[in-house]
């Protein structure tokens, strides 16, 4: 299993009005993907209460069967539509999965090729 996390900021431009309705949206957006998507087995979007602590407007938390499953999420035609609408280009999705990508390897040379060996929280 895979957890995807993605934090983001809206634009400084929008007003607050104009936040909290961005935010509604992207949340019904992403949520609505769960059964949509081979692999995705749960999708959350926290908008508020826990997000006080850190300049973030938005928190997404998912749960994927694995790797591949992340891979065909990142470019699902329902995904893309969300995330087009969210002002976040195709481009930028596959620069996250580069980036969770090297991220990964990283952590499993760290921990010596055996990422349930360790745990580092």
């Amino acid at each position: 299993m895979v957890r995807h996390i993605i934090l983001w900021k809206l634009r400084s431009e929008l007003g607050e009005a104009e936040k909290s309705a961005v935010k509604k949206e992207i949340k019904a957006g992403l949520e609505a993907l769960k059964g949509q998507i081979p692999g995705l087995i749960d999708i959350k979007v926290i908008i508020d209460g826990r997000l006080d602590s850190s300049n973030a407007d938005l928190m997404l938390d998912s749960l994927l069967e694995s790797e591949e499953a992340l891979k065909g999420y990142a470019v699902h035609p329902a995904h893309v539509a969300v995330a087009d609408g969210s002002g976040t280009s195709l481009q930028e999705v596959n620069k996250l999965l580069k980036q969770f990508e090297g991220t990964r390897k990283a952590m499993k040379q760290f921990m010596g090729g055996n990422m349930k060996k360790k745990r580092l929280w």
